[in-house]
């Protein structure tokens, strides 16, 4: 089970964090260029935060373009002895793409891509059913996305955020 880990992120890597955000293929020295700093300064800070998982880099893509068109989100209870054996186990399975431990009626959510309604059905009734301690399960197929994206970094900031509702609120 993933580890928790209380990593704190001064202004600097936050505004790395926020350029990569808006241009995930920025160089490191137009980061630099635009910060004002050293080049390597980015690229230590850009190492030590890919070290401590603060960001992953990945291709995220869109599957009914590609092929997988019976991706589904899938809500499951697990019984709680299982639970860490469980996740592993499943976080194995070369169809998640998405695992996290939730509070409330299930345990844990799954996101799958699947080729069709044949790959998932084989996903659901003969391997994720059969993963010791799962109870029970509940899917949705996904039939569109319409946005992929991670949060605005400055939500994590109450004065920006005040600031942000402050603008909403004057709409």
């Amino acid at each position: 089970m993933q580890k928790k880990v209380n990593i704190y992120i001064d202004e600097l890597d936050f505004s790395i964090l926020s350029l990569l955000q808006e241009d995930g293929r920025m160089s490191f020295t137009d980061i630099a260029k635009t910060l004002g700093i050293a080049v390597g300064t980015v690229r230590n800070r850009f190492a030590k935060l890919i070290e401590d998982k603060t960001v992953q880099i990945i291709g995220r893509i869109n599957p009914h373009y590609v092929g997988f068109n019976a991706p589904a989100t899938i809500s499951v209870s697990i019984e709680p002895q299982y639970l860490e054996e469980a996740i592993e186990e499943i976080a194995k399975f070369p169809e998640v793409s998405y695992l996290s431990v939730l509070t409330g009626e299930f345990d844990v959510m799954v996101d799958v891509m699947c080729r069709d309604a044949n790959h998932l059905t084989e996903f659901l009734l003969k391997r994720l059913a059969r993963v010791k301690g799962v109870r029970d399960f509940r899917t949705a197929l996904i039939l569109q996305i319409h946005k992929y994206a991670q949060p605005d970094l400055n939500l994590t900031n109450p004065t920006e955020l005040a600031d942000l509702e402050q603008e909403e609120i004057f709409r």
